[in-house]
């Protein structure tokens, strides 16, 4: 489908779509996901900084999970701009509070290729971040990632497709859904 996508156009996406992961499959990834983050960080006083728009979602799910002192910030950098294939980096809102000195964790929604968290990381260690982890609710399984990048925690594994649902949009739709779908191809 190209531009603008309808809400009726959406809804046949979602028919369309094959289920990869089903909310209880979800929940318990991000279970692992929380353990994997507690026991390297939770006695580092995280900044945890949450990736907009993708990881609104995944994040507040993430940090719900964590039950240890530390402080939540964002970030708005994208590729996207509601389309499904990346373009040049765009810094709608940089990191925010003040990462220097700090023990920082960026999360986001999905790592396929990596170029914008790679820039992401990238922007925190100039800004000063003592140290900078990554985690993410899903890797995207292909051999096109960033050189050199990788993610410190990993909730699930998804094939070489277009996935939305739990913070992923398709075309800006369907980010609220509590599974995560593929696209037909």
């Amino acid at each position: 489908m190209s531009g603008k996508l309808t809400p009726e156009q959406a809804r046949a996406v979602l028919r369309e779509a094959e289920l990869l992961y089903p909310p209880t499959q979800v929940e318990a990834a991000l279970d692992r996901l929380a353990a994997a983050v507690t026991a390297h960080l939770e006695h580092r006083d995280p900044l945890v900084l949450v990736v907009m728009n993708g990881a609104f979602i995944p994040g507040a799910q993430l940090l719900s999970r964590l039950r240890f002192p530390l402080q939540v910030g964002y970030l708005h950098a994208t590729r996207y701009r509601g389309g499904t294939r990346g373009g040049r980096i765009d810094w709608i809102a940089p990191p925010r509070p003040a990462v220097i000195d700090r023990v920082v964790l960026v999360v986001d929604d999905i790592f396929d290729e990596g170029d914008t968290l790679q820039a992401i990381l990238a922007e925190v260690r100039r800004q000063g971040a003592a140290a900078v982890y990554s985690a993410v609710l899903a890797n995207k399984l292909h051999a096109r990632k960033a050189p050199g990048l990788r993610v410190d925690f990993i909730g699930l594994e998804v094939p070489d497709r277009y996935v939305f649902g739990c913070g992923m949009d398709y075309q800006e739709y369907w980010r609220n859904l509590p599974a995560i779908y593929a696209a037909r191809d």
